[in-house]
């Protein structure tokens, strides 16, 4: 019987040494995958930015003074750009161009052009997953189109909820006597869709929808 033991102690404990060793090896394994693709994000983010920065420079576009050379710029984008997780993009991209007679002016508003950008993605999103619930029955018909009209009719809600958000490339080009600033925006999904869930609530509330209770159990943002 002792020895039944002895050997059922070895076999136990040879069975741990060798699942540690094979979750160390496991762990190596994810490491030099994790390095090995971010070496390769960086790198299909470097040419694309320099890519890109020859197109730009081409028509014209230049950075001002005291901002980062072009290239670095949209390599900074890409990268944010490229990042996912289980979910998909971890980022939201807006992008807008807008001409005026002092560059701070149309630099304010291609920022909010590219809010408005992102915006409109989050709407499409949500009216997605809307969709989806009224799929499985989690919404009727007639709640999922009062829901929809709701996330429509908060846009300019979303967009001053999004708040200021400074862009990650921002350059510009003379035009006539003007400046025409083009910048990108890099906002995080989640944030985003948790800004839009807060401005679709008020705007239930507003409207005295009972709809706004249950934002939260709807798997809509």
């Amino acid at each position: 019987m002792k020895k039944l033991l002895t050997l059922a102690l070895v076999f136990v404990i040879g069975a741990t040494c060798a699942s540690a060793q094979t979750q160390k090896e496991i762990n190596k394994e994810n490491k030099a995958r994790d390095k090995y693709a971010e070496q390769q994000l960086n790198e299909r983010a470097s040419k694309a930015a320099r890519k890109e920065a020859k197109k730009y420079a081409k028509d014209g576009w230049i950075v001002a003074p005291g901002h980062l050379p072009l290239d670095k710029q949209l390599e900074r984008s890409w990268l944010k750009y490229y990042d996912e997780d289980e979910n998909g993009p971890i980022n939201l991209r807006g992008e807008a161009i807008s001409v005026g007679e002092y560059y701070d002016a149309a630099k304010m508003q291609a920022i909010e052009l590219a809010k408005m950008q992102i915006a409109g993605q989050l709407e499409t999103i949500v009216v997605s997953k809307i969709k989806t619930t009224v799929g499985n029955q989690q919404l009727s018909e007639g709640d999922a189109a009062s829901l929809v009209e709701t996330v429509q009719a908060s846009q300019n809600m979303i967009v001053k909820k999004l708040g200021l958000i400074t862009p990650v490339v921002e350059c510009y080009r003379d035009a006539k006597k003007k400046k025409e600033v083009r910048v990108v925006l890099i906002f995080n999904r989640k944030n985003a869709l948790d800004a839009a869930k807060e401005c679709v609530r008020e705007e239930l509330k507003k409207t005295g929808n009972e709809m706004h209770k249950d934002i939260d159990n709807l798997n809509i943002f």
